[in-house]
């Protein structure tokens, strides 16, 4: 009897020992960081800082010599078309002028009386770009409505729409201020020539906004002499806000009029949307923070957002925009630092019940957080973050 409970004890003393053995040798999972692969929109973009503008601004100069009363608009003030006066200049004594500044004068005023010409041109022009752009959206609209076309192709039409719209206000603008123009140039021409007898009619010329808008810098606030073309002050229409970014010349050849822009990190709540209107066909020389030089372009966009939602953005205003240069609506994708090469090809770990599997794989588009996967990879699927050299094909992985 005593034999056989040796046999037992020395019989479990194995098998606990044969136990700890397996267990000391037994792989252990390796914790990693697990990700899901995820199907939806993909969007590739350029991200770079821009400043909002104001479109259209315009600088009220003296149009003759003669003594400028003190300016009392302080920069900020609103001001109203054909009421508010921006400024007051006594004419100098015409008898003291020469025959030249009478012919200058007149020579001002036919250039006025042109630029007017061409800014009713312009206005008529855009006037009849806005009737087709209504009716392409009107029609676009019942399309939209029987499912005949997408939601981004109606957006494209009523974004035509907007800007049809905001080029007619913008021509509008121009023709005020060209007929603001041929009005004191002619009054300038009128204070060049005596009265008769030679006798100065010691009239005040009296400038009157053309536009409603606001005092964006007051260049010349203080009395006393000026001389023709003497700047006084700027001003425009605050709500007329367009975006300026600049980027590589490398990034600019991808974007196109059209592209959707995000704004981001603007200082008000939410996001902003704008669409480019312009890449400028010309790069500049800048230097970097880090002393580089760099060719930028600057990319000129219209706000699609109301102004209700940016009211609070001023001229000048720092923005960080997102720049669409591709588009997809339904692929896979995953996190970028799944992806690494083997070999020739990328490859990434998938787990499969508790084991890194190596996995080859065929990418697409890439944002540098996020990348398309056209082969490989289905939706749902288990990856690992950032492996490290620990994982190999079937090492025992568990999540963190």
């Amino acid at each position: 009897m005593k034999k056989w409970s040796r046999r037992i004890s020395l019989l479990v003393v194995l098998l606990i020992l044969s136990g700890l053995l397996a267990y000391g040798f037994w792989p252990v999972p390796v914790q990693v960081d697990l990700v899901q692969a995820d199907q939806g929109a993909f969007l590739v973009t350029v991200n770079e800082d821009g400043k909002t503008r104001i479109r259209e601004k315009y600088i009220v100069s003296a149009p003759v010599s003669g003594n400028l009363f003190r300016i009392e608009l302080q920069e900020g003030d609103p001001i109203q078309a054909d009421q508010t006066v921006l400024a007051r200049i006594e004419p100098s004594d015409p008898i003291l002028l020469d025959a030249r500044a009478e012919a200058e004068a007149a020579a001002r005023v036919r250039a006025a009386e042109a630029t007017v010409k061409q800014a009713e041109a312009a206005l008529h022009r855009n006037k009849e770009a806005l009737e087709l752009a209504e009716h392409d959206y009107q029609r676009a609209l019942k399309l939209l409505q029987m499912k005949t076309i997408t939601r981004s192709e109606f957006d494209e039409y009523e974004h035509h729409q907007g800007m049809a719209k905001a080029d007619v206000d913008s021509a509008g603008f121009a023709l005020a201020v060209a007929n603001f123009e041929l009005e004191l140039a002619k009054a300038a021409l009128i204070s060049t020539r005596p009265t008769s007898g030679g006798k100065n009619s010691s009239r005040t010329l009296t400038m009157t906004s053309p536009i409603n808008g606001q005092v964006l810098r007051v260049l010349h606030e203080n009395a006393g002499v000026v001389t023709p073309g003497t700047p006084l002050l700027e001003f425009g229409d605050p709500h007329d806000l367009e975006l300026e970014i600049d980027v590589l010349s490398t990034d600019a050849v991808k974007i196109h009029p059209g592209a959707k822009i995000f704004i981001e990190h603007w200082g008000g709540a939410g996001e902003l949307e704008a669409t480019v209107r312009l890449v400028e066909p010309s790069a500049f020389l800048k230097v970097s923070a880090l002393g580089v030089e760099e060719q930028r372009v600057n990319i000129i966009a219209d706000f699609s957002s109301p102004f209700e939602k940016r009211k609070t953005l001023g001229d000048g205003y720092r923005i960080e925009a997102r720049i669409v240069v591709s588009e997809a609506m339904d692929v896979v994708k995953v996190p970028s630092g799944t992806l690494f090469r083997e070999g020739r090809g990328w490859h990434v770990f998938l787990v499969e019940e508790g084991y890194a599997k190596l996995q080859p794989v065929e990418i697409g588009m890439s944002n540098g957080l996020e990348t398309e996967i056209t082969q490989g990879v289905t939706a749902g699927d288990l990856l690992i973050l950032h492996p490290t050299d620990e994982i190999e094909d079937g090492t025992p992985v568990v999540g963190k």
